[in-house]
């Protein structure tokens, strides 16, 4: 869907730009900007440096604790790349919001707020693999609701490489272990399964709400809309997270600011590593720069195997392979 700065006379903003970037073309053109490609490899490699920083603060700290961390210590950074880029690259006026923006950064931030707890949740029960293997289906679900919910539509290889790269990320969270797709199926009812689906579907949730606030501001930039959508949501998820950790767990609050050193690092990377996920959906289809984001997934295990000498097995290096060719197979659907 295309960014909403034209106008047909008659109709909305945002339908017009529907049907001006269909004209001639016969079908819906969902990429809108050649950034997304860079923007999200960038976001996989920020959000492993990241989530590895974390690790040095969140032990301590409960899981609303830590996420508040990361949006808290994120808001500044967010607040200066906002004003960096208005500053350099458009000093003219502030674009016009549309009256949905505000409700689309507020339904973003909370589904991903819920998703961080379910994927947590999952990891406490005994069979935590399955859990977090379903989470993964992230990408096939963001397919789906942003088809019905966007209108956003995909080729059948695009389709057939976001499926191959989901069953690839499954195979790596297994760890290893030896699951056929029976396993998969018998755990459908249990508990961590559930959490991992839900998990999964409310990132997607996540995705799909970012992609349409982006849609709400008035501006050709993609990068300025991200910016924007950015500093809104962190805004508002530093709200909802600390009202709560306020109301339910004051204890927690001190543990917030103790180490705020790396709590620093972790807001940095987070907020650089958000505003080229956003970039990402404001440019792309939602389920494209989830499916390439994923080949970070194997970057990272392919460096802790290659470069630190560990053992590789089997079903690793067929998850691997699977990543990889997902991401291809989806990249070659786009042309």
């Amino acid at each position: 869907m295309a960014m909403c700065h034209e106008r047909l006379p008659g109709l909305p903003l945002c339908w017009s730009s529907v049907i001006l970037s269909t004209q001639g073309m016969g079908e819906e053109k969902v990429i809108t900007s050649p950034i997304w490609l860079p923007a999200t490899v960038a976001a996989g490699a920020l959000q492993a440096w990241r989530t590895a920083v974390q690790k040095r603060v969140s032990h301590s700290m409960s899981v609303n604790a830590a996420g508040l961390v990361r949006y808290l210590y994120g808001l500044p950074f967010a607040l200066m790349l906002v004003a960096g880029y208005e500053m350099l690259f458009a000093p003219g006026g502030f674009p016009v919001l549309g009256r949905w923006f505000l409700l689309f950064c507020a339904a973003g931030g909370l589904a991903q707020i819920v998703a961080t707890n379910l994927l947590i949740m999952a990891f406490s029960y005994r069979n935590f693999v399955v859990g977090t293997a379903y989470s993964k289906t992230e990408a096939v679900q963001g397919a789906i609701l942003s088809f019905l919910l966007l209108g956003e539509r995909l080729s059948p290889l695009s389709w057939a490489g976001i499926g191959c790269g989901v069953l690839g990320v499954m195979v790596l969270s297994t760890g290893g272990r030896r699951m056929g797709p029976m396993d998969f199926v018998r755990a459908l009812g249990q508990p961590a399964a559930l959490c991992g689906i839900a998990s999964g579907f409310f990132f997607a949730l996540t995705a799909i709400g970012i992609r349409r606030a982006t849609q709400e501001v008035a501006t050709p930039h993609p990068i300025r809309a991200a910016l924007i959508v950015l500093a809104t949501t962190i805004c508002l998820q530093v709200a909802m997270q600390g009202c709560y950790l306020f109301l339910r767990e004051r204890e927690q609050v001190r543990a917030v600011f103790a180490n705020w050193r790396v709590a620093g690092q972790v807001g940095l990377l987070s907020s650089i590593g958000s505003a080229c996920w956003f970039t990402g959906f404001a440019t792309a289809p939602v389920a494209l720069v989830r499916i390439v984001g994923q080949v970070e997934v194997a970057f990272t295990f392919a460096f802790s195997r290659f470069y630190l000498g560990e053992r590789m097995m089997r079903s690793e290096g067929l998850g691997l392979i699977l990543v990889v060719t997902g991401v291809i197979l989806a990249l070659a659907g786009t042309r």
